[in-house]
């Protein structure tokens, strides 16, 4: 008896494989004769959570009633105490019931991506882009329209050029500030011409800031939309808990909409989740305001790394950062013709670091490189001209 296999969803297999894993493997076969391997291929925290916070996780995991579901939108503690966070950083009026808590921010896209489109709609999204962003668009058979950012720009995108590629399919254009994979800031002005955009074409303005922790000192928001009135019939605002508090492995992000995204995201969340992890949603609502200093000083620390970073760099001949900050820096190496890809396996086999090729962020990056320095400390990022120095790829 012949037995026929069955059929998988032409979606997900036309869908790349995870890059990191497959990027990884190459430091295999390093063999530690230019120092220590120094891995920078991940947005990860370089230090654990502050004691205090591990103390009310562990505390709450052991807690018979936080074991049982939770609220589809999150537990309203945490969604009272970041609304708050996010009224104070906004100037804004947001309340717990603009605020839904999703596991990871990964989540927190699908949730606003799948709420505002489906087959046969697409999305702008900037170029290069976070590839975990286009990766779920092309599972739930979302299309893409590229809005292509030049390194001459800073990787900032242009109104102008994105409104030229609206059509008929379009339901909204996403934004990363700061930007995953360049490092790029956008101006408050830029990001306030978009909100502006998708108000007069009717498009959502999904725009994620995983980052936005890490701004340079002194810089407090990236924008005022949410101060504006009128807010909640445009813009889906997405964060994430992990980089800033250290928590990656809790999965905790967070939405912030209003009642007519958020009736749509209800529906995602208690199919896709039922309720976030509950020990991190209840040490995260103390957390907010409770680890707020040691969260200061986190971001001091990688905005020393961002200036060492680019120290060092700017002292490798050949190489050049066409774009910095937060967690990441968007390299052009000074290999030309020979792709991204070989760039970084070679520099991950012959000298122990790894970083990502454009090539995994969208088309037309193979002069590029990502860096995300910030689990790396300024010994180990003193050490990169010795390795960046002399490269045969």
């Amino acid at each position: 008896m012949v037995s026929r296999l069955f059929a998988l969803n032409s979606n997900v297999v036309d869908t790349g494989t995870p890059p990191i894993p497959a990027a990884r493997a190459w430091m295999a076969a390093y063999d530690g004769a230019a120092g220590p391997p120094i891995d920078l291929s991940q947005a990860a925290p370089g230090s654990p959570p502050p004691p205090a916070l591990l103390e009310r996780l562990a505390a709450a995991a052991g807690r018979p009633d936080i074991a049982r579901y939770g609220a589809i939108l999150g537990d309203a503690p945490l969604r009272e105490a970041y609304a708050g966070e996010v009224s104070r950083l906004y100037g804004a009026d947001a309340g717990p019931d603009d605020i839904a808590v999703t596991a990871g921010c990964n989540l927190a896209f699908l949730a606003a991506a799948l709420a505002v489109a489906g087959p046969g709609a697409s999305v702008i999204l900037p170029a290069p882009w976070y590839f975990n962003h286009q990766m779920t668009l092309q599972m739930l058979g979302i299309g893409v329209t590229p809005l292509a950012c030049r390194p001459e720009d800073g990787f900032v995108p242009n109104p102008t050029a994105a409104e030229a590629l609206i059509d008929a399919t379009t339901r909204a254009i996403v934004l990363v500030t700061p930007n995953n994979p360049t490092g790029a800031i956008y101006p408050e002005g830029v990001i306030a011409a978009f909100e502006a955009l998708c108000r007069r074409r009717g498009l959502a303005l999904i725009i994620d800031e995983t980052y936005r922790d890490f701004l340079s000192n002194g810089t407090n928001r990236a924008h005022g939309l949410l101060a504006a009135p009128g807010w909640r019939g445009t813009v889906v605002q997405l964060y994430s808990f992990s980089k800033a508090y250290a928590v990656p492995g809790h999965r905790i992000g967070a939405i912030t909409a209003g009642p007519q995204a958020m009736g749509q995201i209800l529906k995602v969340l208690d199919s896709f989740q039922i309720c976030a992890a509950r020990p991190a949603q209840d040490a995260l609502a103390w957390g907010i305001t409770g680890v707020a200093e040691w969260r200061a000083e986190t971001r001091a620390t990688i905005n020393r790394r961002i200036a060492a970073f680019e120290t060092v760099v700017n002292a490798c001949e050949g190489w050049q950062i066409s774009s910095i900050g937060a967690y990441f820096a968007y390299v052009r190496h000074p290999f030309a013709g020979v792709a991204a890809e070989r760039v970084a396996e070679a520099l991950a086999r012959q000298r122990g670091v790894l970083g990502l090729p454009g090539s995994f962020f969208g088309p037309g990056q193979e002069g590029h490189l990502r860096f995300a320095f910030a689990n790396a400390d300024e010994a180990a990022i003193a050490t990169l001209p010795g390795r960046l120095g002399g490269l045969a790829p």
